[in-house]
């Protein structure tokens, strides 16, 4: 599962995806999601936004989601694709549907979550260590292909949903494509009930922009509790949910909730499956846990900020809940965490809807959800401030970081060991004439040109060089009705200061590479 705003197909769009299900975006990211999947009726998951976090992440209905087809692929389609690839030892067969570069298909082996004392790994070993083994099995080693079923109509997509698009997912073939969420491999998990809970960490993919927050591979953990109302004594679920309560440790962080745990038209009780008393028992223990996991994350990252600054002021920490609203739980809530002087998100969560439980054969059972997005974690915890240096392979950054698993009292702040200068230059160009993009309103398919194709083609051409892509500018011929856009490439390396002459080189190609792969005409 996700966490609530983006977690998850980033409805997938709509979040970095911060956790699976949920995974946390900002409130008008979701909103903007929410809409999009309006039709859906179903499960939502959050993904993406800062690349904390969460995108939307996925969407259930109780109908259950029927296998439907995606959308046809774009004019832009790779002509030049392999007719088989290799992930992880196992070979797939490819189809007019895939897109996805050797850039990223390189990376899918990387797991950078598994890596002993990787910033991602030590943020996702901090996280575990709050939710006991005996209660959630861990699942961190799912392979990263999967099938259209899996990532999107078991979760309730719509067939048209803008998560299925091409612009934004990485197909392999028509019906199999890399995760966008971990919310993926959710359904299963439910259906098999093999524990009273679960925490999924894992790496997943996303066409993206380009930036310091945004990378096409991210890492998300869901987790989730269940009670069975079959198993618990005297199938008083309520009693046996405030039992389980009274063993957590408790905190004396300053928590705000000033809400009530439910409200009829903000944030709705799920009074045909569940009794007042039943999702307040429910919030109340899913809130306890999240702010014990929340406190041991931030109360590591006060003390690696005292390591480095002697001269560090401490601030008491506080917590806030906001009320949240996402299709796939209900009530719903994002935590907020005031941290260095501002109110920052961290995650989304809530009592899960019970029509996933039903559809996995597990009406009997209730319980909670969240996610979170590691890598978001994990520039807070150690305030490092590029998501590019976590694939660095760069000693002077991994260095840093060696031991910290095996002791995390060793636990400190990233020192940055350079800054490169930046080399940014301008690329201008006309959209094709023939395309509606361009400005023929005669034809239909206005996907010929994504942004995220062009992002694409930036990072196949410069990979890591590349720090961020902004659109400087964009013109409509008043008689043509020709459209011209102007985007402005940062080239700055991460181990070296590049020469013009490098920059050049790239540029260069990175303009053929929109002529040939999107039929742009260069100004």
């Amino acid at each position: 599962m996700a966490g609530p705003r983006v977690l998850a197909a980033n409805v997938m769009r709509a979040v970095p995806r911060i956790g699976a299900r949920f995974h946390v975006a900002t409130a008008s990211a979701t909103a903007s999601l929410l809409r999009l999947g309006a039709q859906a009726g179903g499960r939502l998951s959050l993904t993406r936004a800062p690349s904390h976090c969460l995108r939307v992440a996925s969407y259930s209905s109780s109908a259950g989601g029927a296998a439907s087809s995606p959308p046809p692929p774009s004019a832009s389609s790779n002509s030049s694709r392999p007719a088989t690839i290799e992930v992880n030892g196992k070979t797939y067969t490819t189809d007019e549907w895939y897109n996805v570069p050797q850039t990223v298909l390189a990376l899918t082996g990387r797991k950078l979550h598994l890596q002993k004392d990787h910033p991602v790994a030590i943020t996702r070993q901090i996280i575990e260590s709050k939710f006991p083994t005996a209660t959630y099995k861990r699942y961190n080693e799912f392979d990263p292909v999967v099938s259209t079923i899996e990532n999107f109509d078991s979760l309730g997509f719509p067939p048209d949903h803008v998560g299925r698009a091409r612009s934004d997912t990485y197909y392999i073939n028509e019906t199999t494509l890399l995760r966008t969420h971990t919310s993926a491999h959710e359904a299963e998990l439910f259906r098999a009930s093999a524990s009273d809970g679960y925490l999924i960490s894992a790496d997943v993919y996303r066409r993206d922009e380009v930036d310091r927050s945004h990378y096409p591979v991210f890492h998300q953990m869901e987790g989730a509790r269940v009670w069975d109302r079959t198993k618990v004594p005297n199938g008083d679920v309520v009693a046996a949910i405030y039992a389980d309560l009274a063993k957590l440790p408790t905190h004396d962080v300053k928590v705000e909730d000033p809400n009530p745990p439910h409200h009829p038209e903000r944030n709705p009780l799920q009074s045909e499956h569940h009794t007042p008393e039943e999702a307040e028992a429910v919030a109340a223990h899913l809130k306890r846990s999240l702010e014990l996991m929340v406190v041991e994350i931030f109360t590591r990252a006060k003390q690696a900020a005292a390591r480095l600054d002697p001269n560090y002021v401490d601030e008491p920490l506080r917590v806030r809940w906001i009320e949240a609203y996402f299709p796939f739980t209900s009530p719903s809530w994002e935590m907020e965490v005031y941290y260095q002087g501002d109110w920052l998100e961290v995650l989304g969560c809530g009592v899960s809807k019970q029509e996933l439980f039903i559809n996995a054969d597990q009406p009997q059972q209730l319980g909670w959800a969240f996610g979170i997005g590691l890598e978001r974690i994990a520039m807070l915890l150690f305030q490092i401030p590029d998501i590019r240096l976590f694939w660095s392979k760069d000693e002077r950054f991994l260095s840093q970081f060696t031991g910290v698993q095996d002791d995390l009292d060793k636990l400190k702040r990233f020192v940055p060991f350079s800054k490169y200068p930046a080399c940014w230059k301008d690329v201008s160009f006309w959209l094709r004439s023939t395309s509606a993009a361009g400005g023929n309103t005669a034809v239909a398919n206005v996907h010929d040109f994504h942004e995220n194709d062009l992002m694409e083609v930036v990072r196949d051409v410069a990979g890591d060089v590349v720090e961020d892509v902004q659109l400087k500018d964009q013109f409509t011929h008043p008689k043509t009705g020709r459209k011209s856009m102007c985007y402005r490439i940062n080239y700055r390396s991460l181990e070296k200061t590049l020469t013009n002459e490098e920059a050049n080189d790239f540029h260069e190609r990175v303009r053929q590479g929109l002529v040939e792969k999107l039929g742009v005409e260069l100004r």
